[in-house]
């Protein structure tokens, strides 16, 4: 019977949720937000015996890009965001100037995604959910199959993201986060861009920036 892999595991610099995401049995693989250490992100994969098919970014902030184009090198995995981030694609080495990073560039992207788009890996699915409000080519992957959405900086574990930064709308995540994730189901697991996971049903009841309805 097939069975999914999953690890998740912070990198630098901003400890941004990196995530390994294959197939037991085709051994097909994607990699989450390569956001630094593209040595650790190799040597998990390869400690995994998987084939990566794609690099899926969440967005197009710096800290989880920084390892995508060692990715690509090694694997020849395309690159994958959705288009309205085209722009912040196009900033990066200026994103991290602003916050004092050494700039890794880059690649652009080779795919671009969009809403409800099915990215398959094996016998699983991943949905595209474009959710606009922290970038504004935000998107989350859901695994239906699995009770599974990788939010990306979107909705974090009591917290959703900043707004404050290029094309951030706090009136499009609030959106985003009531229209798309919270209608998912309540034991759907989260896995956030950054620190701990959680779950829909949890974040409907307790997330102090968004509630349910």
């Amino acid at each position: 019977m097939a069975s999914l892999i999953r690890k998740t595991f912070p990198v630098p610099p901003l400890s941004c949720n990196c995530s390994i995401v294959g197939d037991v049995d085709s051994k097909q693989a994607v990699v989450v937000d390569p956001g630094g250490n593209p040595e650790r992100i190799l040597e998990e994969i390869e400690s995994l015996g998987l084939t990566v098919c794609a690099i899926l970014h969440t967005h197009a902030h710096f800290d989880h890009f920084l390892a995508s184009g060692y990715l690509k090198a090694a694997t020849g995995a395309p690159l994958c965001l959705h288009p309205h981030d085209e722009d912040l694609w196009g900033m990066l080495e200026i994103q991290c100037q602003m916050f004092n990073v050494p700039y890794v560039p880059a690649p652009p992207p080779d795919q671009w995604i969009q809403d409800e788009e099915e990215m398959v890996i094996g016998p699983y699915t991943a949905t595209v959910l474009h959710t606009p409000g922290h970038t504004p080519g935000s998107a989350c992957f859901y695994f239906q199959s699995q009770d599974l959405v990788f939010s990306g900086d979107t909705l974090f574990r009591g917290g959703i993201g900043r707004t404050d930064l290029w094309g951030g709308d706090g009136r499009a995540i609030v959106q985003s986060i009531r229209d798309r994730l919270y209608a998912l189901k309540e034991d759907t697991l989260v896995i956030p861009g950054h620190g701990g996971e959680s779950s829909i049903g949890w974040e409907r009841e307790h997330n102090m920036f968004v509630k349910a309805s």
